[in-house]
């Protein structure tokens, strides 16, 4: 915990009892602690304790009236000390006003009774809360004095390199695996690291108060409470404002040592006796001086920020700081207190700390019902697991089952009491401020009601607002933001949405109390597929070749192609071509191929290649291929799929006019298809490409200009289907709508337990009958209808 000192700026005036003729004297318990050393503030102010521990920041003439009280003086005699001090002249009345308005509302000076003030203490919303003290200042001083020797420079130096090869062998020699394992695997040995843990906690703060005393300063009390979600401990060593700014960091920085001191000592400790369980003290030390370095709350980084600047109490100058990036308010007195170094820092650290903490209060508030529910599931479970070590006479089971029920129940009280206060305290000021102006208070009550309408919304029980955080969930920022997102109809990145899924036959399905994991397809958008050019488009720039064998060549005239390449983790890439091609004379030598590579983590890549081939004329050699590729190379839970569809059909003469409108009505019915395939389930992709085939070929059959006979029809289907175990996809059915009997689907599939290796060809069989003679096709052009490549992410 940082040392207690709060230093607060003056209180804002307000009325108080005329002192009348009576001799001013200062309240009990009021200590001059003096200027500021090595102040960030253009004039240095100078700090005052009052008897309850809150210390004060005055102005020097503040500071020079408080002074020259001394309980005999009169008002005159205080002016004239005054003047004489700073130089210029003050008047009695003018020092009557600063007592009346500053000094007396500040709980500095006793009433003009004799009796003491109640003066306010200040009570910032991040401060320990529920203090105990433990030891007064003098048992403070008594223990901590013999460790300031430990601040002797030739003692300091071999203990922080010590501290630094410690560090470095633990973490990157002996590792921490046998240590945790042996310490969770022995109830025994977890409470003793916690127990040292807690102490070295403890001990921390001795570094602080034997610093101070180092130094030539008082320790004051030391205790526990209550800082944001932990216990925590504090010792108050407000006199180290008496030292310089090097004094004053070295006291920030003393518990910090103190931790390093520890962390030697469990090494120490680990060597003469073997037992790693104790590494994770030496984990915990460096977890607690990281934690204790943030400057962002009060701990110790807050304060050796806070002593470096100059600037006491950096949380007082958000307000100043935040209203002097203002234009208008750039030569305002306020905004130009701080010397332009200090002022730099200050407003730097201002604009990193607000939105943090803004985002965290926003966090908290969203991740409340989790953080209740999953506390409540470990308390339960816990319960149990308590309930039977005590049946079995395990103490020692019972007392780690004890910690980990605290642990679990702490930060929700924690969060509960933050938010309560907060709002307690937003209404308490609220009310304040617009007593007598019923307009702002009208405005202020409908401000109310609406953040407690969002509360309401956000904490309100429904669907799984309440469920328990789950072992595989990221916890990111984005799933935060994405849970409390509206619920959509389709998949949205970043939103919740509702979608249809396929499990495996005879597989347990998912429920909200035993959720499975599940590789969701995102599909990039993509433009639906028209009929261009004989070679179509090019598939979308794939990313750098990283598999261990050639890439694919480009489809060559007459061929199709999809190739889908993925090597972003968490990634989704599908590819898509679709073409027909007519063949008139010559060869027929059409090659459609599918290809899908995937290396990468949480990834997926769909491709989708479905060719019509129409061979009219005197064709001497029909020799088509379908191919079908799926990699998996490197991959963790990733998967590859990959359909090639190739139909090829012999006509005896060129399709009458009624036949190509058909065919042309069908192909654009297909480019729709094409155009939302991303949207399909895999298992049904095979399905319908098996449908459109049958639709072509029941036009060409119906159609009395392209069959004087029964055609000939050879479609070719082939689908290969790859995927890790963790995420399992079942394989496409058979062509259910093939109706011609050579038609032949093989399916192959690619990735760990596969049958054929990864990247391993397995082409269709294809055969196709000799050609008959035919006239030329009504079209003297014979444009082939092109590949269309649809990528997709």
């Amino acid at each position: 915990m940082p040392p207690g000192r709060a230093p607060a700026p003056a209180a804002p005036a307000s009325s108080a009892p005329d002192i009348g003729g009576h001799v001013p004297a200062r309240a009990e318990g009021v200590e001059l602690i003096g200027e500021l050393k090595g102040s960030g503030y253009r004039d240095a102010p100078a700090l005052v304790r009052r008897a309850d521990g809150q210390t004060l920041q005055l102005t020097p003439l503040l500071y020079s009236v408080l002074s020259a009280v001394d309980g005999t003086s009169s008002i005159s005699e205080i002016a004239g000390r005054v003047s004489q001090g700073s130089g210029r002249l003050i008047t009695a009345e003018n020092v009557r006003t600063l007592i009346d308005s500053k000094l007396l509302p500040l709980g500095l000076l006793a009433r003009a009774d004799g009796s003491q003030p109640e003066a306010r203490r200040s009570n910032p919303l991040l401060s320990l809360r529920f203090r105990y003290t433990v030891t007064d200042e003098e048992k403070t001083r008594r223990l901590t004095a013999p460790f300031a020797a430990l601040f002797r420079p030739w003692v300091v130096v071999p203990l922080v390199a010590a501290f630094l090869v410690v560090s470095w062998w633990v973490l990157a020699e002996k590792g921490l695996a046998s240590a945790t394992y042996q310490a969770f695997d022995s109830p025994g040995l977890l409470l003793l690291v916690v127990a040292v843990t807690v102490f070295s906690a403890g001990f921390h703060e001795f570094g602080h108060a034997a610093a101070a005393r180092y130094g030539g300063a008082t320790p004051g009390a030391m205790g526990a409470g209550l800082y944001l979600f932990w216990p925590a401990f504090y010792t108050d060593v407000t006199d180290s404002y008496r030292l310089g700014r090097g004094g004053r960091v070295r006291t920030d920085l003393g518990g910090l040592y103190f931790n390093a001191i520890v962390t030697v000592l469990i090494a120490g400790i680990w060597w003469a006796t073997r037992y790693d369980a104790l590494l994770l003290v030496v984990l915990t030390q460096i977890l607690q001086m990281i934690r204790q370095l943030t400057p962002l709350v009060r701990f110790d980084g807050y304060h050796v920020l806070a002593d470096v600047t100059g600037v006491p109490d950096l949380y007082h100058r958000i307000r100043p700081t935040l209203l002097g990036l203002l234009p208008w308010r750039w030569g305002h007195p306020e905004t130009k207190a701080l010397k332009p170094w200090a002022r730099a820092v200050v407003t730097l650290w201002v604009l990193i700390v607000v939105p943090i903490l803004l985002g965290s209060l926003a966090l908290m508030v969203i991740t409340l019902p989790r953080v209740l529910a999953t506390a409540w599931t470990s308390t339960v479970r816990r319960e149990d697991s308590l309930a039977a070590a005590l049946g079995q006479g395990d103490y020692l089971g019972a007392g780690a089952q004890g910690v980990m029920i605290l642990a679990a129940a702490l930060p929700v009280l924690g969060m509960a009491l933050i938010l309560f206060r907060m709002v307690t305290r937003g209404a308490r000021n609220m009310w304040q401020k617009t007593r007598g102006r019923p307009g702002r208070r009208a405005a202020s009550l409908v401000a109310g009601i609406a953040v407690a309408a969002l509360l309401a919304s956000i904490w309100w029980p429904s669907g799984s607002t309440y469920r328990p955080i789950q072992p595989y969930e990221r916890g990111t920022v984005a799933d935060a933001l994405a849970a409390r997102a509206p619920v959509t109809d389709r998949l949205v990145q970043g939103q919740e949405g509702r979608v249809a899924a396929i499990w495996p036959q005879g597989a347990a399905k998912p429920t909200a109390d035993k959720p499975q994991l599940a590789m969701v397809l995102v599909p990039r958008t993509g433009q639906a597929p028209a009929p261009g050019n004989a070679h179509g488009a090019a598939p979308a720039p794939a990313p750098a070749w990283v598999f261990p064998f050639s890439k694919p060549s480009s489809p060559g005239d007459g061929g199709n192609q999809a190739l889908a390449v993925t090597t972003k983790d968490g990634s989704v890439v599908y590819d898509v071509a679709f073409a027909m091609v007519w063949v008139q004379d010559g060869s027929a030598l059409n090659v459609n191929e599918a290809d899908a590579f995937a290396s990468c983590r949480d990834c997926a890549a769909v491709a989708v290649a479905f060719q019509v081939v129409l061979v009219v004329g005197q064709v001497h050699t029909v020799v088509p291929q379908n191919l079908a590729v799926a990699a998996n190379y490197n991959c963790t839970q990733c998967l590859a799929y990959a359909v090639a569809n190739q139909l090829v059909l012999t006509l005896d003469g060129p399709l009458s006019p009624a036949g190509m409108a058909q065919l042309s009505k069908l192909w654009d019915d297909i480019g729709s298809f094409q155009a939302t395939i991303q949207d399909q389930p895999l298992t049904q992709i095979q399905a319908r490409l098996d449908q459109y085939a049958a639709q072509i070929r029941q036009i060409i059959q119906q159609d009395p200009s392209a069959t004087h006979q029964a055609p000939s029809a050879t479609p070719s289907a082939r689908e290969t289907a790859g995927a890790t175990p963790s995420a399992p996809l079942p394989t496409a059915p058979a062509a259910p709508g093939a109706t011609a009997p050579d038609t032949t689907t093989a399916p192959s599939m690619s990735g760990e337990g596969a049958s054929a290796p990864p990247g391993t060809e397995a082409p269709a069989q294809t055969t196709a009958a000799d050609p008959t003679d035919a006239p030329q096709p009504a079209d003297p052009a014979a444009t082939p209808v092109p590949a269309q490549t649809t990528p997709a992410s």
